[in-house]
Formats: structure tokens, sequence, C-alpha cells
């Protein structure tokens, strides 16, 4: 009889999951489109002056879990420069970061949407989180679903339920009894909020992916989940206080301001944001419910989170949350 070999791998085979810095809260400060800079330092300065008495109500809230602490609140604010670049940094950031100061806001880290999509890795290499965050979605079946429902990688769509049946011959629509059947949301109380999100469309081969999905990993980002061969995705380099660069790219996806700022990553993350982002937001939720994020990053959070008294929820999506105040 044959013996069998024992297999033996080397533990540094193993990619090392890197542990991160943790604040207790992400405080999203804003997230503009360009074509909102456009309309000047009046848009920025109303913006702000709407945003900080809901900072204040939001710090409170979560100093009140924390007993013996003060909490560790970082802001971070978004630029949209993935779907339209109308101007440079070093024209729009300027005004932005004294609008913020003039309201008394302080944005710790400004990150660059398109950064989401693709950024620069280690030794020249760049990373695409978006593209991570997609192969790691799980899609949650519908209870008794077995109609015909291509994957998600291929559609480019993901929804939260059972879509309306589609009658795929023109004899099902003669069968007696094939009558239409509305879509259900798995898990709904009472009635149905169904949504059916793009993730992304293409043209010519090239992919532009959607608001909803890059807002989706920018949550991931904000709270230390998503990593790439271990090595954490989106770390914020510190600025010099210089000049900001004519050209975007030059730009790193996520810049630390506030040499003082607490960490950017979080246990939890708030973002107040104009009102026509809750439909977006809500995709988002749907989003982080379907995607598989590594053990290891969670297990760091919730031991660390734990050990501070401040215990996350289990669920990735309920440690978001959000304000959308009238009058932005």
């Amino acid at each position: 009889m044959k013996k069998s070999v024992p297999a033996f791998r080397e533990t540094s085979a193993e990619p090392r999951t890197e542990s991160l810095p943790f604040s207790h809260l992400s405080l999203e400060v804003g997230h503009l489109y360009m074509e909102d800079f456009v309309e000047g330092p009046d848009r920025l300065r109303r913006h702000f002056d709407t945003v900080r008495p809901w900072l204040d109500a939001v710090r409170n809230e979560v100093g009140a879990h924390l007993a013996d602490a003060r909490p560790r609140v970082s802001t971070c604010f978004l630029i949209d420069d993935y779907f339209s670049r109308l101007s440079t940094p070093d024209e729009l950031l300027p005004p932005l970061v004294d609008a913020a100061a003039e309201a008394g806001v302080t944005i710790d880290y400004l990150a660059r949407e398109s950064g989401c999509a693709i950024a620069p890795g280690t030794a020249g290499t760049v990373i695409r989180p978006a593209e991570s965050v997609l192969r790691r979605l799980v899609e949650s079946p519908p209870p008794g679903s077995g109609g015909y429902r291509p994957p998600v990688g291929r559609t480019g769509w993901l929804s939260n339920g059972q879509r309306t049946p589609v009658q795929r011959s023109s004899a099902a629509l003669d069968t007696a009894g094939a009558a239409w059947q509305p879509p259900s949301e798995t898990g709904a109380r009472g009635h149905s909020v169904f949504l059916d999100i793009e993730l992304w469309s293409e043209t010519e081969g090239e992919r532009t992916w959607s608001c909803a999905f890059l807002a989706s990993v920018w949550q991931l980002v904000r709270l230390g989940l998503l990593r790439d061969a271990g090595r954490a995705v989106l770390t914020p380099d510190p600025w010099n206080g210089g000049q900001f660069p004519e050209d975007w790219d030059a730009l790193p996806p996520v810049l630390r301001l506030n040499p003082r700022a607490a960490p950017f990553t979080a246990y939890v993350t708030c973002s107040v944001l104009p009102r026509r982002f809750l439909p977006v937001e809500h995709a988002v939720r749907v989003v982080l419910d379907q995607v598989h994020v590594e053990e290891e990053p969670l297990r760091q959070v919730a031991e660390r989170s734990e050990a501070e008294g401040f215990p996350v929820p289990a669920g990735v999506a309920d440690r978001t949350s959000y304000v959308f105040p009238f009058g932005l």
C-alpha cells in the first residue's frame, strides 16, 4: 500500500492581511459633481453652511456610545473626477478648502472618485478596486427562484430580490394562465421595495462603472474592509501644503489634508449628502449586502471595536448611515 505524502505549504506563501488604524467614525462632509463646482464659491459655501450642524449632531451621537473615551472622528470629501473633468485640481480645490474653512468644517481627507475604479499600486502597478469588488459579489437567490437569471458578472445588473419572470417565447404568451408576475424583494416586510441596480455600462468594449457601484467601493474603503493581495487599498498620502497639480491623475486617490487627522478608515461611516444621492445610497446598501468580504479584515475590525467598547454590526451595510439635509 502506497503511503500518502503529507502536503506542506510555506507560511510565507499565504498573503498577510495588512492591519489598519481605525477611527470610530468616518464622516463624509460632501460628494459633489463637477457641475456643482462650476456654480462658484457661493454654491460651496451654502453646502458647508448646511452641512455643519449635522456634523456636530453625528459626532455627539457617536460620543454617546463611548462612556470612557472621546470619539475618533475623521472627515472626508469625495470629488467626482470620474464622470467629468470640467476643471483642474489647482483651480477647483483651493476654493473648496477655503469654503469649508469659512464654515468651520475641516476636511481631513480628500478623495477622487476615479480612484475607486483604478489607482496606483505598489512598484509601478495599478489596482482596480471596482473589478475586485465585482469578483466578490455573491448574489442572494430569492426563495424558490429557478428561472433564467444570468450572473451579475455577465449582465452588470444586481437586484435585491426576484425580477419579473421573462416570457421567452411567443407560445408562452398564448399559454393559459401565463399572467404577469410582479417583482419581489427578498426579506420584504409586508410589501416589496424592489431594486435593480446597473453596475456598469459598456460602449465599444469600454466599461464605465455606475455611480452606485463606485460609491459601494468607496464605503468598503472607508470601512477598511477592502484588500488587494492582503494589502490595504487607497491608503491616504500626506499633503505637503503646496500647490495642487494641474492634472487629476497627478493627485493621489486619497489625500490627507490635515496632518493631525484621526485615521481615514473607521468602524462605521456616516455621509451627509444632497438628497439626489438617496436612491444611489439605497443601491449601495443592496450591493454591500451581497459582497463577500475577506474573513481577516472582518475579524480585525470586530476584535478591535469590541475591545474599545464600540462593537460594530455584523452586516457591512449596517455599518453605514446617512443624513440628507433639506436645502442640499
